[in-house]
């Protein structure tokens, strides 16, 4: 094992025993976790204080919901951009950087008046969202070794599954007794916090990393790689998946289902359970075989889906699936994430860092699909149907990714099994 982020290798005199590893790689990952936490509960406060927001700023809440696409349209640009131009600096330097950036844009977004100035600074918030998760997954990979890689960077995307069913229920508490803007004061020293236990808990970068990490045009090679445009486009469509049914969960289960308006916030919180659940055992299922893994949550994604759409009459059902959708939705980022790494090995930074990107543009795809049923007159539950046949292709661009694989007509993207 080679010396990667302050991880003994193998050579005499530096291996240590695993009791004396464990502590501090752990103390890392969930440095890295808190980061991403306090990341995705800034990016999914709007959910719950978007009449909040719209009522103060004087604007109607559809326009308001401009302020979630800006923030979205931030991480698109900011993910792959930061990471072209910082791709040199120390990661762990850049990490606190990201931090702190995003601290400042949360505090200026409570500062502002007005909704122009407002949505200026949700794009702004936005900007080195997608970046920050590119590095913190590079660096967690770093810690451990390839058989643990998808595991410690599903402890990174815990912060975010976690953000769903702590943040958001606690911020929109927060957020309708004290006012929006002391929610985004309180997400910004979240952050300031984060920002310390990096630099506390996260191994000091080796004196060279900056001198011996890719230059931006071996970062960009990679892309010259079908299979990381495969992959990517896994991620749009199966994430878009997601996002069809998440952005209309509470008129689903009003409107269809035929829950009170006071029950939504326990099921968003069954939602971020599910989110979480699906992250562990992704991860798990991603290290024993990566391909297979991406398979089976696609797969499992489409049958809930239409079985949520069939079913979400019923409120017993309904519950049901509100868990078990997410958790196969996010079954399968685990394995994307990784199988990115791995597809660019040597240069990982930008190609981890567009996994987010094209989780944001899943964002807008998904809603919009959504969006385009119910609008046409099918209902509520139209989404999950819309949501179902999105699983269905994103299955049919892993199978064909792997049957290329196979028979090594592409640039070889490491084992099938690990």
């Amino acid at each position: 094992m080679v010396v990667r982020q302050g991880v003994p290798s193998d050579r005499p005199g530096l291996q240590l025993p695993a009791s004396a590893r464990v502590g501090p790689v752990r103390r890392a990952l969930l440095a890295l976790a808190f980061g991403s936490f306090g990341l995705a509960s800034g990016e999914f406060v709007m959910l719950g204080l978007l009449p909040n927001v719209a009522a103060s700023v004087h604007v109607s809440i559809p326009t308001a919901g401009y302020l979630i696409s800006a923030y979205a349209l931030g991480v698109v640009i900011g993910a792959p951009l930061l990471t072209a131009v910082s791709v040199r600096l120390p990661r762990k330097g850049l990490l606190i950087g990201l931090v702190l950036a995003l601290a400042a844009g949360n505090v200026g977004s409570a500062a502002v008046p007005g909704f122009v100035p407002l949505l200026i600074f949700r794009f702004l918030s936005g900007l080195p969202h997608g970046a920050y998760f590119g590095v913190a997954t590079v660096v967690a990979s770093g810690l451990v070794d390839v058989r643990r890689r998808s595991r410690a960077m599903a402890v990174v995307f815990a912060g975010l599954t976690v953000a769903n069913i702590v943040g958001v229920p606690l911020t929109t508490f927060l957020g309708q007794h004290a006012g929006w803007r002391v929610v985004f004061g309180a997400i910004g020293a979240l952050e300031v916090l984060a920002a310390l236990a990096i630099t506390a808990a996260v191994p000091k970068p080796r004196r060279d990393e900056g001198a011996d990490a890719p230059a931006l045009a071996h970062e960009l090679r990679a892309f010259r790689q079908p299979q990381v445009w495969l992959t990517l486009a896994v991620a749009v469509v199966g994430g878009g998946a997601m996002f069809a049914t998440f952005s209309y969960i509470t008129p689903m289960m009003t409107h269809a289902a035929g829950y009170a308006e006071s029950s939504v916030a326990l099921l968003l919180v069954l939602f971020g359970v599910g989110m979480t659940a699906g992250n562990v055992v992704g991860a798990r299922l991603a290290d024993h075989d990566l391909m297979h893994a991406l398979y089976l949550g696609l797969a499992c994604e489409s049958v809930v889906a239409a079985l949520f759409f069939l079913t979400d009459r019923n409120e017993l059902t309904a519950a049901i699936w509100v868990a078990l959708f997410p958790f196969t939705a996010m079954a399968i980022i685990p394995a994307v994430q990784s199988r990115l790494i791995t597809l660019a090995e040597g240069a990982p930074n930008l190609a981890a860092a567009s996994m987010h990107s094209a989780f944001n543009i899943a964002n807008s795809i998904g809603a919009w699909l959504g969006g385009l049923t119910i609008a046409a007159g099918y209902g509520y539950s139209s989404p999950n149907l819309v949501a179902a046949g999105l699983a269905v292709l994103g299955l049919g661009i892993a199978l064909y990714a792997g049957s290329l694989q196979r028979r090594g007509t592409v640039v070889d993207a490491g084992p099938v099994r690990r």
